[in-house]
């Protein structure tokens, strides 16, 4: 309800879904998209499909649908997954979230100092990057 509340204000809607999906290979296929340059692109369409339409990010249909969708070969995506090349980025990815005390999403870590935890106003993101920017100084 929370999310919901805060999503209208940007015409963010949240299907409320009571299912959690397995995000190891969604991240796996993010890694994928970011080597190609459609990081952001894959992104966008992997929250959309679990946060507002509650579909489950686990499904190789659903991700291939989605690499398809922005212009990413399924095939090298699903190949390279199974290689396990982008293990270990998530590895690292996951120690530096241990290291931050990341226990929820979304986490921003500012500046290697500054953390925000869930969905934050802008404001307090425009106060964490003056007080970076201030400190970088």
């Amino acid at each position: 309800m929370n999310l919901s509340r805060m999503g209208d204000e940007y015409g963010i809607s949240f299907c409320g879904a009571d299912m959690m999906s397995n995000t190891h290979k969604a991240l796996l296929a993010g890694e994928y998209a970011k080597d190609n340059g459609k990081f952001h692109e894959f992104h966008d369409k992997i929250f959309y499909e679990y946060f507002t339409k509650g579909m489950d990010i686990n499904d190789d249909q659903l991700l291939a649908s989605i690499a398809e969708s922005i212009g990413l070969d399924k095939e090298e995506m699903f190949s390279k997954i199974k290689t396990g090349i982008y293990e270990e980025r998530l590895r690292e990815a996951h120690e530096t979230a241990r290291n931050y005390s990341v226990n929820s999403t979304p986490t921003f870590i500012i500046d290697d100092k500054t953390v925000l935890v869930g969905a934050q106003p802008i404001a307090s993101f425009r106060e964490a990057f003056n007080y970076a920017e201030g400190k970088s100084r």
